[in-house]
């Protein structure tokens, strides 16, 4: 994580003073290495983690106990050293905008200024987007690791103000890009205060941060209980902003839809891995004894997101919004996995927990999600990505592979068998099931079945419908957009057909340290 940040300082100080020539390559260097040091450190850290709690539970307490290093912690930093990985590739393409990035050569400038034509004719391009990644990828780190909830609250504001600024950063369409920086920040911002303000309110009820104290005070059955039912549901609603569930989603499809596509691809998963893998931490360690309070909570909102999701899905009529509205839906899956039951104790033998099920959940989701955003960058016309779903009519003729890969990422999020998201959801719905949940997962298989209209609706738009005017173009990427793509093709395709390699890691991660 300490690696990350200092790549992240040193990106800062080369757009300080590095020549303007060798700006882009130098920081693409230099953050591609420091997320593989990152990785290569994460792998060691975790084949040397201690066995605590019986054997239940791996790794330690660190950073005077702000920090936990335990399987689960090192499993999500891995996905999301992976997935950044793919996000820099995005990050770093020219091919697709003829040279240039897909971000604004000058972010000061107002859209349609002489100021803004000139850094466009100049070529400049808008290198300081490296250093604004890894700090995000940075906090990304620090926010499920988290140990108490101050610095779950700072590593919630280092993840998050990079990407209001990368949100507003688009090349072409800035005026929607710049919308939607300004919706994600004012909302951001709201969640961020609701957030604190629980913070203060269970602070009130336990006398301490810690996670484990937190625990500890609600077991003794100390302080006003008021006040903490108060605190969980305002923290609570900072989480399910973050993790983009119903009804705090608002922010999504606007985001999703005018952000450049390659923040949206990396945001789409990375962010979610993070959000969902702090969620977790909170609600089974410091409020793990109150799981009677927070349960009923969550079925409600995890029923509301999946309808919520797939409903308005099949109104959209643009491809990044109806991805974004199926990032909705797949919230609520995941939250179903959430409600499942918390420890191997209370399962029998052959099952897997909760905490598994919703990790592998996490790595299908983010690999099919990032592929699928860096597909959606490939279709373009004249004036750039065309994501109205009208000019992906006749896709399938115009470049047959990229529309099979597509489809094949769709069919993935439709819970198809023998893709990685038919595994993903049969993990999250039984352990659901096991922990007496049948209601939130018949909504669940109902949804999908609802969900799989909007997904199988474009892949009969792509091959059955007859293009609009010259039809859609596909423009081809650098080497650079095709290995993220292969790298979301190869995951989703070898996770559906044999799951066990990263079910089997999820387990031997082991469960929260408490």
């Amino acid at each position: 994580m300490l690696l990350v940040f200092g790549v992240a300082c040193a990106g800062v100080l080369v757009e300080a003073f590095a020549p303007r020539r060798v700006r882009y390559a130098t920081q693409v260097l230099l953050a591609l290495v420091g997320l593989a040091a990152a990785f290569v450190g994460t792998v060691m850290i975790g084949l040397d983690l201690n066995e605590t709690a019986g054997g239940a539970a791996k790794g330690g307490i660190t950073a005077e106990g702000a920090i936990v290093v335990d399987g689960p912690a090192i499993f999500l930093w891995g996905l999301i050293l992976l997935i950044a990985v793919g996000g820099l590739l995005l990050f770093a393409e020219r091919e697709l905008e003829g040279g240039v990035s897909a971000f604004a050569g000058q972010a000061a400038a107002l859209p349609g200024t002489e100021a803004e034509r000139e850094a466009s004719t100049r070529g400049l391009d808008h290198t300081e987007v490296f250093p604004l990644m890894m700090f995000a990828v940075g906090g990304m780190m620090l926010f499920p690791a988290s140990n108490d909830l101050l610095t779950m609250f700072v590593a919630l504001e280092v993840l998050s103000l990079p990407l209001y600024l990368l949100s507003g950063l688009a090349r072409r369409r800035r005026l929607l890009s710049q919308e939607a920086a300004l919706k994600y920040f004012l909302l951001g911002a709201f969640s961020s205060g609701f957030f604190i303000y629980g913070i203060a309110l269970v602070y009130g009820y336990a006398g301490t941060m810690e996670f484990g104290g937190i625990n500890e005070a609600i077991s003794n059955n100390t302080g006003n209980r008021t006040l903490l039912l108060a605190g969980m549901g305002l923290i609570s609603v900072g989480l399910l902003f973050k993790v983009g569930a119903a009804p705090f989603q608002a922010w999504t499809p606007d985001v999703y839809q005018g952000a450049p596509t390659a923040v949206t691809g990396f945001m789409a998963a990375a962010t979610k891995v993070a959000a969902f893998g702090a969620l977790m931490r909170l609600y089974y360690v410091a409020f793990g004894n109150e799981r009677w309070s927070w349960q009923p909570m969550l079925w409600v909102i995890a029923i509301l997101t999946m309808l919520v999701g797939a409903l308005l899905a099949i109104a959209q009529s643009d491809i990044k919004r109806m991805l974004a509205y199926s990032s909705v839906a797949h919230t609520g899956f995941l939250l179903t996995g959430v409600l499942g039951a918390q420890s191997a104790s209370e399962l029998s033998s052959g099952e897997i927990t909760s905490l598994q099920a919703v990790l592998f959940y996490l790595v299908t989701y983010g690999f099919m999600t990032l592929g699928a955003f860096a597909i959606v960058s490939m279709v373009r016309d004249a004036g750039g990505e065309t994501n109205h779903l009208s000019r992906w009519a006749g896709l399938g003729k115009e470049s047959p592979i990229v529309a099979g890969i597509f489809a094949f990422f769709l069919l993935s999020m439709a819970g198809i068998p023998l893709t990685a998201g038919f595994t993903g959801k049969w993990a999250v719905f039984a352990v659901a099931m096991s922990a007496g949940a049948w209601p939130v997962v018949v909504v669940a298989v109902l949804t999908s079945a609802l969900a799989a209209f909007f997904y199988v609706r474009v892949i009969v738009l792509m091959y059955f419908a007859d293009p609009v005017g010259a039809g859609p173009s596909v423009t081809l990427p650098s080497v650079l957009t095709a290995v993220t793509i292969a790298l979301g093709v190869a995951a989703t395709l070898l996770l559906g057909i044999v799951p066990g390699p990263v079910l089997d890691l999820a387990a031997h991660a082991g469960e929260f340290i408490r």
